[in-house]
């Protein structure tokens, strides 16, 4: 916080800011290709899942231009999906079962 406030001074120390300037010109790019990767690895699985090359993902590594270009791609072509195989819980028995029996009205006990 102090590194702040000797920036508001009338006359800043040159030193300090070439060394904060420095500082922020390592850790930005950091940071940037952090947020990069974060943002390929859910695209790299969706393009996978979409049937499209996985390495389109890459076009994350362009900022805005290549992130665009890859939503355009997924949102107007054909998805070349194969529909996923209905788990063994959802899929009706074989053959058809019978339907139960219709039960008598219960009388009242008196």
């Amino acid at each position: 916080m102090h590194l702040y406030l000797l920036l508001l001074q009338a006359q800043p120390d040159p030193e300090m800011v070439r060394r904060m300037a420095l500082a922020m010109l390592a850790i930005i790019p950091i940071i940037m290709l952090v947020f990069m990767v974060i943002f390929m690895v859910p695209c790299w699985f969706i393009l996978k899942k979409a049937g499209f090359s996985p390495w389109l993902s890459l076009l994350c590594f362009v900022p805005s231009v290549g992130t665009l270009v890859l939503l355009y791609v997924l949102a107007f072509s054909e998805w070349r999906v194969v529909p996923a195989p209905q788990a063994p819980w959802q899929q009706p028995p074989y053959p058809p079962q019978p339907p139960y029996p219709p039960q008598p009205p219960i009388s009242p006990q008196v």
